[in-house]
């Protein structure tokens, strides 16, 4: 089913005023959404496997995971994992199931990793803390391989969180071979604890990790260090990555470059701002210092300070104001499919809108460094609220939405498909 949308791009103007780019002056690029599935309740992510197979999996919230095969959406989910994620509020949740990733050898040895919300780990207190959120890894069933073996959980890291918010999630191997790893700065009051771990060297929160899922620790430890993490010989824990995040939802490798392979993370901003950044290991990527170019006010959130400390911090390669309705980024990918030749080399991503979903595409500077200049693709229809941003194997670009207005509920849940538009 072929849903036409025509798509211009047009001034972001916003930019101008706050960070002087130059946008990009293309002629407007026509393009189509393909409805892939639908009757979905909130998917958050879409994962091709890299095995061959022409399936993709898309992740529910709500704890399921179902395959899409021959364009269309299989009638038993790959894996089921309701009764282990916390209950999700009605209104507005930003826990659940929210990462999937294939291991390397996948098409071997059938493993794969999830990152899921579940209720608070027994000894805590939950006048301190809401839930814990587990990295765990099952196996393909011997007898199907469209499902996993539930009973097969190994769990790797579990990390507790003291709020419901700022739960990031995603999780994705890396061109090391390494699990890479998002966590939010998961805080009990925003009010008055904004930015509490993410430049806590000593927390896991408000971090990117990386782990070595074919090794083991001490203590029974169901993962290795990497030998090559920047706080393996002290000064952090020894999973972290990167720091000073506050909620990066969504992060993609680019590896069109094999011998420089780059790592995008879209933060979801606080108040002001949101923005991505090219991380690299160790680097600080500034919350709660900075929200995206402006030196964040914990006291005043929309009054932004004069000056901060910025000298040892990591910017951004894109920044953009909360100006409209725009409100939340949500992460993308560096374009490197063949169907829409005007976005290639372009990152993608997109903004909730607040329930009405933007997608954009950001473009390097053609000389020297600094932000990168952005346009805006214009749809005729309304996707209510963008969940997702998803590429197949061979680089082709999907869109997870749902209808806006409500949290983790109903069935209003569409998978589309960026195509070129026939001529």
């Amino acid at each position: 089913m072929k849903v036409l949308v025509n798509f211009a791009l047009i001034s972001f103007m916003s930019f101008i005023g706050l960070h002087g780019c130059n946008l990009r002056g293309n002629p407007p690029l026509q393009v189509a959404l393909e409805l892939v599935a639908d009757s979905f309740t909130s998917p958050v992510a879409l994962v091709d496997p890299g095995d061959g197979s022409a399936r993709f999996f898309v992740v529910e919230q709500t704890g399921l995971i179902w395959i899409i095969s021959g364009g269309q959406r299989l009638e038993q989910p790959f894996l089921d994992l309701r009764a282990q994620v916390v209950e999700l509020n009605s209104f507005y949740d930003e826990r659940g199931l929210l990462g999937l990733a294939f291991h390397p050898e996948f098409a071997s040895n059938g493993r794969i990793y999830v990152s899921y919300s579940a209720p608070l780990q027994d000894g805590l207190s939950p006048e301190e803390w809401d839930h814990t959120t587990y990295i765990s890894e099952f196996t393909v069933s011997r007898e199907d391989s469209h499902q996993a073996d539930p009973d097969s959980e190994r769990i790797l890291l579990a990390i507790d969180k003291p709020g419901y918010n700022y739960e990031a999630g995603h999780i994705a191997f890396g061109p090391d071979g390494y699990l890479y790893i998002a966590t939010g700065d998961s805080v009990r009051d925003p009010a008055v604890e904004a930015g509490k771990f993410a430049q806590d060297t000593s927390s896991l929160l408000g971090k990117i990790l990386r782990i070595d899922v074919n090794g083991t620790g001490g203590a029974g430890q169901n993962y290795a260090i990497p030998a090559v993490n920047p706080f393996i010989s002290g000064g952090g824990r020894p999973e972290i990555f990167a720091y000073g995040f506050r909620n990066p939802y969504r992060f993609s490798f680019d590896i069109s470059n094999p011998a420089k392979p780059r790592l995008f993370v879209a933060d979801v901003g606080q108040a002001l701002m949101e923005e991505v950044s090219m991380v690299e290991a160790g680097g600080n990527y500034g919350w709660p210092i900075r929200e995206g170019t402006t030196c964040f006010n914990s006291q005043n959130w929309n009054q932004p300070l004069g000056s901060c400390a910025t000298s040892m911090l990591s910017e951004p390669i894109i920044a953009y104001a909360h100006e409209g309705d725009l409100s939340a980024i949500i992460g993308g990918v560096v374009y490197r499919g063949e169907d829409i030749p005007e976005l290639k080399g372009s990152y993608v991503f997109g903004d909730w809108g607040r329930g009405n979903g933007h997608l954009f595409a950001a473009y390097p500077p053609i000389i020297g460094s600094g932000l990168w200049e952005i346009t805006e693709i214009q749809l005729e229809i309304e996707i209510g609220q963008l969940l997702g941003i998803g590429e197949d194997e061979s680089g082709e670009l999907y869109l997870l939405t749902k209808a806006p207005g409500m949290g983790a509920v109903g069935n209003s849940g569409m998978l589309y498909k960026i195509i070129a538009r026939s001529q």
